[in-house]
């Protein structure tokens, strides 16, 4: 029997290759109902997992582990921002990733992750051999298309699909949108709700009129937020894959990204890079995206090329395959 984590499914990035992954898979859910990244989750993993043997099988298809288990189980790391990325940390964090996540990247049967990148940090970071490592990618649903009507915004836009963690970068963003020799009525989107800090700093910078928080936009309505935008604008710090990138590119949304950690890999050279560090330098992409109508052009094409080479179906083919060998 295949127990899986069904907890994971939901409108993000790990929730979008759980659903994907899960789907066609024969397996029994955990009977849990709390959320996956809780503190005790592995604890009660366990104890949900205790009646299983050696022919059993449990995935998950985020980072959460049992505690102990009978049965040989897998489990997919995204990412290790939580690890390499300082402003994403904290120390309780820092010690559940040098005492949990480090036994149980030693104790299980495989790994998975979702590009290279993560894949070389995962190795250098835990000291499990390579193979135990496998990179099963993501994918992008077939309603990321530029067909369609795009989400109905009454002027031009870039957008930022993100949420207010520090390693995405927001505060740089925002200073670099301001700096942009741009049309002052092109404005910045972004999902989700402002901060009161993130709120502050956009009125130092003075753009407080052109910044638009979206709320909570339902997965459904993403494909023609993405194609009504100029282009995406995603200068994370870190990233394991960069989803966002790969949507934008299939709704033929032109994309500036960063050239740090995973997103040079999901672009492959169908994006604007920068450095993300450098206000400067976002400042001047910004300016040569939105004002340049052959380079967003080029861009597009690129970017429909990309992202039809990221199939959902061909990385669910990948896990399956993978949860065979063990079992």
């Amino acid at each position: 029997m295949i127990y899986a984590d069904q907890r994971w499914i939901g409108d993000h990035g790990i929730g979008r290759f759980a659903r994907h992954v899960l789907a066609g898979l024969d397996y029994q859910p955990i009977p849990i109902t709390s959320h996956p990244a809780a503190p005790l989750d592995s604890w009660r993993l366990a104890q949900a997992l205790k009646g299983g043997n050696h022919k059993d099988l449990f995935f998950s298809p985020g980072y959460n582990t049992p505690l102990f288990c009978s049965a040989p189980f897998v489990f997919t790391i995204h990412d290790l921002s939580h690890v390499y990325c300082s402003e994403n940390s904290s120390p309780p964090i820092r010690l559940y990733y040098a005492t949990i996540m480090k036994r149980a990247c030693r104790r299980a049967a495989k790994i998975l992750t979702v590009s290279d990148f993560t894949r070389a940090q995962i190795v250098e970071w835990s000291g499990v051999p390579s193979e135990k490592v496998q990179n099963v990618g993501c994918g992008v649903d077939a309603k990321y298309r530029p067909e369609g009507e795009p989400y109905g915004l009454p002027f031009r836009y870039m957008l930022c699909v993100s949420n207010r963690k520090t390693h995405k970068n927001e505060f740089r963003t925002v200073a670099a949108f301001a700096k942009a020799a741009i049309d002052p009525e092109v404005r910045l989107v972004f999902t989700g709700e402002p901060t009161p800090t993130l709120t502050k700093w956009i009125e130092q910078q003075q753009v407080a009129s052109r910044i638009v928080f979206l709320g909570v936009v339902a997965e459904e309505q993403l494909p023609a937020l993405y194609r009504g935008a100029e282009s995406l604008i995603f200068a994370s710090l870190h990233e394991g894959f960069g989803l966002p990138v790969l949507e934008a590119m299939a709704c033929g949304t032109p994309v500036l990204t960063s050239n740090v950690t995973a997103m040079p890999e999901t672009a492959g050279g169908a994006a604007l890079l920068v450095n993300p560090t450098s206000i400067d330098q976002v400042s001047q992409a910004i300016t040569q995206i939105v004002g340049d109508r052959c380079l967003r052009a080029q861009l597009r094409e690129k970017g429909l090329r990309r992202a039809a080479h990221f199939q959902w179906e061909e990385t669910a083919g990948k896990v399956h395959e993978q949860l065979r060998a063990v079992r």
